[in-house]
Order: structure tokens, then C-alpha cells, then sequence
């Protein structure tokens, strides 16, 4: 009996018994083979939730938090071991990263400040300390920190891949709307919902103009300086890879010459890590006290090179060429000289080193990620947010070097001890996106606003390095009766705090934030004048080193008043801001100077007392006040201190704390059980605080 039509089976099984043999089992073929298709489809590609390029700094410290927090994640490394950057730059291999030994202090987070070059890490062992002891580090023993970075912390790093392509497929049901696509030089496809790039700039910056192909470039011009023995050596850039190339051969040249568009930025000057350090200006000296080098401004799009016939170097400018053939020889062609016969640049050169620099390498991104590079002197790298999100594709996130658009040449991050910062600022931020984990919070009560305070300046290294860029974020509970403390929060989103962050601010709020002066820094000051340090605290708001800043707002900043914040400050307009007095120690724990104007500060922001009491204050504040001082409710109400002793009384009255209301002809022996008894041993037993006792016997311990 033959079933009617239509009555077959909707599964992968043949639609009928009595189906003739081949036809059923050409279905069965396709179903096989489709199924295969499919399996091969999502075999192709290997899903991580966070794929991360680049095995550098970077690279390993975001992954470093990312495996403390338990994610699923690749590290893809196109070479054999992690810095590869490292491996040849700097080429004279010293790098201009501190690392100070000794500093006086035990504190950890203190010595990071002064420690440029290790990573973020739970190990001790993997502070950079243990690996030299050299002020100024070689970039070999940057390579061998990293290599250990990796394998001790077991970080998840896939060596000899390199990424190829990167492109997006949209899916609703990723976190971002879209999946990343990566694949790699052997056509292994990856997968994953966020992309987070650590690559740094590793390209080399290149001029073109008449002539360029006679120039060696930095990243492969001999270190050997006995190479360079009587040479005339014309250089091209004006950065640190310039002045470390004319520091290793400045004994052996005839002169060397340095041209850029712009003038020499003095990091000292500037206060910023990434303009010409003093470990490498050597070539300034002999400028300015004439002993045959030199530099000169000049756009090099408009120079021009010729070599003569003996292979020497004439620099002429662009224009003298146009309409004419170069390789004519150089008696047909026109030198400035020629007009100018005190043209700066008349003598030959023996060689031109170019030495501008790297850039970012768009090249493997698909036009569907719209990277883009930055405007101006930030065309150099990917244009990106305050968040180090990329502004064409939600989900990625550019760390390290690459990201330094944020605060370029204004903070650290484009720099080990500036970007270990703001990469745990990315990863607390993709906590909070995609696993609701809030960013890391202490809330305390009130009256530990001002030791609070105190204590971050005067040892947070993330303040101390990221300069205007990060800030610690105070969010005041109702009634200013607690505070909830964030460290470390980027400032440039600062209106998004709330869903940045998963902490609410309804209350108002302080940032806490550090800062120079605001007419200090620049190439052209002056930062060893006279009076160019302010030490008393009326005179605060002038300080010119760094020092931290308090704002103070009633309500959180929102997106307009970001942006319409008045120039190169890096908040908006605050209802009241509170300067620290600059330090010439860097050490704000003095109790005049720093702690007290402080603290009438705060209490003016939140009209209450601050102010630490004896029991027996707050015992007369109960029988005088409607209100109580947040101290006497907090503590002594609460039956919390610590029992008094005599020698402690005696010691609080010399002082002044107490009133002496012992009686002059107290002789010690009256009855205990009498009334007057009762009093005298009342008044020496009371009950005094916690708080003002470790502040009585070593104030600077409290703070």
C-alpha cells in the first residue's frame, strides 16, 4: 500500500519506505553532506569572548586581568615571544624608563610611582626592581621581564600569529551587536565579541620627497659608531630616536645636523615623558656652546637631496627640482647656495638618518571597523574615546601606546607606567558592560573623608602618573552621613560614571585629581625662574608643580558641560574646587599646609564638622547641640573608643586637647564609693575615641 502524498516525515529520515532505494539514498547523501557544512562552518571559527593582538606591554597586562577575573580570552602574538617591539627598539638598547631602587618608603603603591617599567601584577616577584639595577634599563632586560610576566602568570598567549584581517559579522545577539572576525597568516578564522588591540605604533613614520631613497632609515642604520668615524651626518627628526642616534655618534663625526619642523620640546619643560629627555641631549650642548653641530627648523616635505659624484649629499628644497631631471647631475641643478651663499645646509653630507618616529598600522582592518587615524599631530594614531573605545566600532578598544590620542603630550599613557593604568580602567570598564561586575568600591563613613583623601595623594601611583586623565571619584551617600570611594576613573567620561560603572551618584560627588599648573608647562617656558614654587597654603590655587585638586559638584557633570569645559582643563567648571599646596617633598601630610585647609574645605562643601573629638566634647556637644558633630554619632554615641588611662589623660592635657579638671589638693586618698570619688575617677576613666588617639600619638601614621 502506497501512503498519500504529502504524508512523508519532515525529519532527515527518507520521506517513504516504499520510496525507490537511490532516491532515498541520494536524500540521505545531502542531508550528510549538509550537515558536514555546517559542522565545518562553525569549526572554522576557534570563539573567544576577548581576542587580544599584541603580546607587548600591553597586551600582557590586559590579560593579566583578564585571567584574575576568570574571562575567556587569546592573546595572538606574531612573534616567538612577547615585546617583540623590544627585541630592536630602542636600537642603542638603553631605555629612558626609570627605575628608581630606593625611594625611602616600603609602601608598594608609593614605589610605583617612581618604577616606569613593571606591569600590574599580585607577584612580587615580577617588579622590575628584581631585574636591574640600572637607573636607565637595557631594552634586553625589558624582554626578558616580559617573557616571565607571561609564563609565570601562565597568561594565555599564542605565539607565531599573526594577524592578517579583521573584519565584523553583525549578529543581535553578540554584546556589541557584531562579532569580530580575525584571521590569521595561515587562514585560521577566530572569532570573538571584543576586540581589544595592543599592538603600540610599530610602523616607521617616512617622508617622501626627491631624493628620500638615499636616507637610512632608524630602524636599520648601523649602531656601531666607529661606522660614522669623520663623517658629516645629517639627521631628520627632532624626538628621542633622534637624540639617541646622535648621542651614540656625536665623539666621531666631523658635525651632525638635525632638522624637523619644530622646535626641540625639552620633557622637563613640557612635563611630558615623551618629549626630548635629558639622558639623550648631549647634541644640545655642543649646539649651544659651537663646537660644529647644530639644529634647524623646516618642513621636510620641501627638502630636497642630490647626490655628486663622489656619493655626497647636497640638501637643496623642492621646488629647484620641479620641472627638472635629477639625474642630469648636480651642475644642471640649482642649490640654495647658489642664491644664498650663507645657505645653513651648503656643506655635503656623508649620510641622512631618518629618525620620525612610528605610527599605528591600519592595514589589517577591514573598512567595516572604520578605524580611522586622528587629526593633526594625532594622525598617528586610531581615533578613539575617553573610554579607549574606538569611535567607528563599538566593542573595540585600543590599549597602550596606540591609545595615547587621549593625552598626548599632556600624561603617561603612551607609556608603560601611564598605560598599566588605564588598561585595568578599560578591563573595570568591560567588567561592568558585559559581566555586571560594578567598578571596584570602599565606602566608609564621613568622618574618614579627609584621611581618605590624604592618604590616595599621597600614595596612589595611577593619580600620580596618569596626571588629568585619571581621577578618584568620592560619591556622597544621603545626608553626607558616608562616601563611597572609586579609584582611578578616566575623567574624560566622567558624565557616564553611572553606567560606566554600575555606582549611582545622586547625591553629589568629589574628583580627586592631579595636575600642574596651568601656565608651567609648554617649550617655550622658563621652569627654573625665581619664585617658581609657592609654599603657603592661601597662595595654593598658584601652585605650578603637581599637586592634587579637589572638585566638588552638587550634581554630575553631564555630556554638554564636558564639552563646553573651558580650555586645557580637564573638568567642567566645578561648584567649588580645592588646590593642595604644592610639595617640595611630594609629601601633602603636613598638618597646616595640607591637612587643615583641606578638611575646612570639605566641611564648607558639606556644612558639617569634620573635626575629631574627645569623649568629653562630644558628651558636652549632646547637652548643647541639636546636632551632633558626624564624629560624636558615629563613635562616641555609639559606645565605640578606647578606655582611657591616666598617663593617656595627663598626656592629652599638656597637650590642650583637655581641660585639666583635676583638684589641686587631690591627695589620691578619698573614698572611691563617695560622690566626689565618683567624679575624680569619672574623669579619668572616660572613654576616648579610636581615632584621635592614633592621631594624638603619630599623626603622620594616621594619615
Amino acid at each position: 500500500m502506497v501512503p498519500a502524498a504529502g504524508s512523508g516525515s519532515v525529519t532527515g529520515s527518507c520521506p517513504s519506505l516504499a520510496m525507490a532505494p537511490a532516491v532515498c539514498g541520494t536524500l540521505l547523501g545531502l542531508a550528510l553532506y549538509a550537515g558536514s557544512l555546517c559542522a565545518a562552518s562553525s569549526a572554522a571559527f576557534l570563539y573567544h569572548d576577548y581576542c587580544v593582538i599584541g603580546a607587548g606591554p600591553s597586551g600582557l597586562q590586559v590579560a593579566y586581568f583578564l585571567q584574575q577575573a576568570g574571562r575567556d580570552y587569546v592573546v595572538f602574538e606574531r612573534s616567538h615571544a612577547p615585546g617583540s617591539f623590544f627585541a630592536l627598539y630602542p636600537r642603542h638598547r638603553k631605555l629612558i624608563s626609570i627605575n628608581k631602587q630606593y625611594t625611602g618608603k616600603s609602601n608598594s603603591e608609593f614605589n610605583l610611582r617612581h618604577d616606569w617599567n613593571s606591569l600590574l601584577s599580585h607577584d612580587p616577584r615580577l617588579l622590575f626592581r628584581r631585574y636591574s639595577r640600572d637607573f636607565f634599563p637595557n631594552a634586553d632586560v625589558m624582554v626578558h621581564y616580559l617573557e616571565d610576566f607571561a609564563s609565570l602568570l601562565k597568561l594565555q598567549v599564542q605565539y607565531n600569529t599573526a594577524i592578517v584581517h579583521v573584519t565584523l559579522e553583525k549578529d543581535e545577539q553578540a554584546w556589541n551587536g557584531h562579532y569580530f572576525l580575525l584571521t590569521d597568516q595561515d587562514r585560521q578564522n577566530y572569532k570573538c565579541s571584543s576586540l581589544l588591540v595592543a599592538t603600540g605604533t610599530w610602523v616607521p613614520n617616512v617622508v617622501n620627497f626627491p631624493g628620500s631613497e638615499y636616507v637610512e632609515g632608524y630602524e636599520t642604520v648601523s649602531i656601531n659608531p666607529e661606522d660614522f668615524a669623520g663623517q658629516t651626518v645629517l639627521i631628520l627628526g627632532r624626538g628621542n630616536s633622534a637624540f639617541e642616534t646622535a648621542e651614540n655618534i656625536l665623539g666621531v663625526t666631523n658635525f651632525i645636523h638635525m632638522v624637523s619642523r619644530s622646535r626641540v620640546r625639552l620633557s622637563w619643560a613640557t612635563h611630558y615623558v615623551g618629549d626630548l629627555r635629558a639622558i639623550n641631549n648631549g647634541l644640545l650642548d655642543t649646539y649651544q656652546l659651537k663646537s660644529l653641530d647644530g639644529l634647524l627648523e623646516g618642513d621636510l616635505e620641501d627638502l630636497a637631496i642630490v647626490k655628486d659624484k663622489k656619493g655626497k649629499l647636497h640638501i637643496t628644497l623642492r621646488f629647484y627640482l620641479e620641472n627638472r631631471n635629477t639625474s642630469a647631475g648636480i651642475d644642471s641643478i640649482t642649490l640654495p647656495q647658489d642664491e644664498l651663499d650663507n645657505f645653513a645646509t651648503r656643506a655635503p653630507y656623508d649620510r641622512v638618518i631618518r629618525c620620525l618616529g612610528w605610527k599605528f598600522d591600519f592595514s589589517i582592518y577591514n573598512r567595516s571597523l572604520r578605524m580611522m587615524p586622528g587629526k593633526g599631530n594625532k594622525k598617528k594614531y586610531p581615533q578613539i574615546k575617553p573610554s579607549y573605545e574606538s569611535r567607528g566600532t563599538r566593542g573595540l578598544f585600543i590599549l597602550g601606546t596606540a591609545s595615547h590620542s587621549v593625552d598626548f603630550r599632556k600624561s603617561a599613557g603612551g607609556f608603560i607606567h601611564g598605560f598599566r593604568y588605564t588598561t585595568r580602567a578599560v578591563h573595570r570598564l568591560l567588567e561592568n558592560r558585559h559581566h555586571g561586575v560594578p567598578w571596584p568600591s570602599i565606602v566608609y563613613p564621613i568622618t574618614q573623608l579627609t584621611n581618605s583623601i590624604i592618604k590616595r595623594v599621597n600614595e596612589a601611583s595611577g593619580l600620580y602618573q596618569m596626571f588629568s586623565v585619571l581621577a578618584d571619584i568620592i560619591l556622597l551617600r544621603e545626608n553626607a552621613t558616608a562616601f563611597e570611594y572609586l579609584e582611578e576613573y578616566p575623567v574624560g567620561i566622567l558624565a557616564e560614571l553611572e553606567t560606566q560603572t554600575g555606582r549611582k551618584a545622586p547625591n553629589g560627588l568629589f574628583v580627586i585629581i592631579m595636575e600642574y599648573g596651568r601656565n608651567f608647562s609648554g617649550a617655550d617656558k622658563d621652569v627654573f625662574y625665581y619664585n617658581r614654587a609657592v609654599g603657603e597654603a592661601q597662595h595654593a590655587w598658584q601652585s605650578n608643580f603637581l599637586h592634587p585638586v579637589i572638585y566638588y559638584y552638587k550634581h554630575l557633570p553631564t555630556e554638554r558641560e564636558m564639552r563646553l569645559r573651558p580650555p586645557d582643563w580637564p573638568l567642567p567648571r566645578p561648584d567649588a574646587v580645592h588646590h593642595i599646596v604644592e610639595d617640595f617633598l611630594t609629601d601633602w601630610t603636613a598638618p597646616n599646609a595640607h591637612i587643615l585647609p583641606l578638611r575646612r574645605f570639605l566641611e564648607n562643601c558639606l556644612s558639617t564638622d569634620l573635626r575629631n573629638f574627645f569623649a568629653e566634647s562630644c558628651f558636652l556637644f549632646a547637652f548643647t547641640h541639636q546636632k551632633l558633630p558626624p564624629f560624636c554619632g558615629q563613635g562616641y554615641v555609639r559606645m565605640q573608643g578606647l578606655m582611657g588611662s591616666e598617663g593617656l589623660r595627663h598626656h592629652a592635657v599638656e597637650a590642650g586637647l583637655l581641660e585639666d579638671y583635676t583638684p589641686n589638693d587631690f591627695s589620691g586618698d578619698k573614698d572611691p564609693d563617695s560622690p566626689e570619688g565618683s567624679q575624680d575617677q569619672l574623669l579619668r576613666d572616660h572613654v576616648i575615641p579610636v581615632r584621635p588617639l592614633q592621631h594624638l600619638v603619630n599623626a603622620k601614621d594616621e594619615l
